[in-house]
């Protein structure tokens, strides 16, 4: 199955709802840091990420923010940060 990249970022601000949108994310993420996380995405988890997502901000407060990432060029990681790679299998869920 094919997977793209895309970085997924949050700012919510109920901490209510950070909490459900930050399990949300992490169910699909690969890597990330707080409210930033890495996320190999398949076009169907990449419309349900969106669904869920959508269905738990308050649009009037919260951002909520599905970013394409494009590998054709170097990725370049500073720190202890590792490049990004999808994983041969992982659970969702």
């Amino acid at each position: 199955m094919k997977r793209n990249l895309y970085i997924v970022a949050y700012d919510i601000a109920d901490p209510k709802r950070l909490r459900k949108v930050h399990q949300v994310v992490k169910k699909y993420a690969t890597g990330g840091q707080k409210s930033a996380f890495e996320c190999f995405l398949s076009n169907g988890e990449r419309v349900e990420l969106i669904k869920q997502g959508c269905s738990l901000i308050d649009p009037k407060v919260d951002r909520f923010a599905l970013i394409p990432v494009n590998l054709q060029g170097e990725v370049i990681t500073t720190g202890i940060a590792l490049p990004a790679a999808d994983p041969e299998f992982y659970y969702v869920g």
